[in-house]
């Protein structure tokens, strides 16, 4: 990626960096340095301190990045067809949302649903404080009618249940860990401390990540080249079992930017995928004022369908963001926005674009379904099933 300019952030906002980097600079003390995979999470969500912490405004036209529940209410009410269609099939159910953003979804996915298919409970897990009032605020403003239906979890539920789990843009934000091949020796990737800022350095990778880049290479078909740098999630199975392990039937959908494996991991993609997103800007330096930026890498789906596998959760189907909002009725849903508009559907259109375009949304954006005791094929999948590429 082409160096990007930023734009200085104001002074209230550097203090908080300072603090975090006061913290990061005691995690390394001890070993001058810590695996790339703690300092994004660190980054990230240090308690008061990091970017999904601290009290940032992150989403929307005036933050970071847009989400596609912020372009309008096409994407929400596609997927209220097919949580209604699920439904169909399980009876009683709950949805359950992971990392909410702004409520934006949850209000307009509320409001979408027909009233004899509404859940028991809306629930939403939410780690930030911050962003669980603008939650709040937002619900009850816009689903008035319904917010006694949402409850904040901070955990997964207890016991079991049954429905629907909604995950949109939630697993290119889990930390991960980088690895280099270095003379055929894979190498973990960590962050140290230099007189300025902070700077690539270079382990041994211990055993786990060792196997897990065989693991990689013996899927893909060949060694990595000297010098290959990527991203691994060791931890997505652990991370996806507690939020399934109590889902006794019902749909899982996780909605990411990313490839199958093969993509992921091509010969030409020699740095990995890494992306921060800071005041509307794409750019590469992790090291930009920490805690200020959004830090993200690609999904591997064919990893995420391999984590279900071992969750025993079926893989439903795999596709494109656009065909699956296709397949949930996005041509009938932007007709009777169309009807409706006051600006001869110029907004509403431009929704469409930006959801579906492949230079856009559309095919940046997989959507893979993991269902639990469903019989029934899913809608969103019917198009187009990506399932023979992972």
């Amino acid at each position: 990626m082409s160096k990007t300019i930023l734009p200085d952030p104001p002074g209230e906002l550097k203090q908080l960096s300072h603090a975090l980097c006061a913290r990061l600079r005691a995690a390394m003390q001890e070993q001058g340095c810590i695996s790339f995979r703690r300092y994004m999470e660190m980054a990230l969500y240090e308690p008061g301190l990091g970017y999904y912490s601290a009290g940032l405004h992150k989403l929307g036209e005036t933050g970071d990045f847009v989400t596609a529940p912020e372009l309008g209410s096409l994407f929400a009410g596609c997927l209220a067809q097919q949580v209604e269609e699920v439904s169909e099939e399980i009876g009683e159910y709950q949805v359950l949302e992971v990392g909410a953003g702004t409520g934006k979804l949850a209000a307009d996915l509320l409001n979408s649903l027909h009233e004899s298919k509404l859940p028991e409970r809306y629930c939403i897990l939410e780690r930030s404080a911050d962003l669980r009032q603008v939650q709040r605020q937002r619900i009850a403003a816009e689903a008035p009618q319904l917010a006694t239906r949402v409850h904040w979890l901070d955990s997964p539920p207890e016991g079991f249940w049954q429905g629907v789990l909604l995950a949109n843009e939630v697993i290119d934000a889990l930390a991960v860990e980088r690895f280099q091949i270095d003379n055929g020796s894979v190498m973990q990737l960590c962050v140290e401390r230099t007189a300025e800022s902070y700077d690539w350095t270079t382990r041994l990778a211990e055993e786990p990540l060792v196997s897990a880049v065989q693991h990689l290479e013996k899927d893909i078909g060949q060694p990595f080249a000297q010098g290959y740098r990527s991203e691994i999630q060791p931890h997505l199975g652990a991370w996806l079992k507690s939020l399934t392990g109590g889902l006794q039937r019902g749909l899982a959908l996780f909605i990411d930017y990313g490839y199958p494996r093969s993509e992921f991991y091509s010969a030409e993609r020699t740095d990995g995928t890494l992306m921060c997103h800071y005041r509307q800007r794409a750019h590469d330096d992790v090291f930009f004022w920490p805690g200020l930026q959004d830090i993200t890498s690609w999904v591997d789906f064919t990893a995420l369908a391999e984590a279900a596998d071992a969750c025993g959760l079926d893989v439903e189907g795999y596709t494109s963001q656009a065909m699956f909002l296709v397949g949930c009725g996005l041509d009938r849903l932007l007709a009777e926005k169309m009807e409706a508009s006051e600006d001869g559907g110029l907004a509403v259109n431009a929704e469409v674009r930006q959801l579906t375009l492949p230079g856009m949304m559309g095919e940046r954006f997989q959507v893979m379904g993991l269902g639990r005791g469903l019989e029934q094929p899913l809608r969103g999948f019917s198009p187009l099933d990506l399932r023979y590429r992972l």
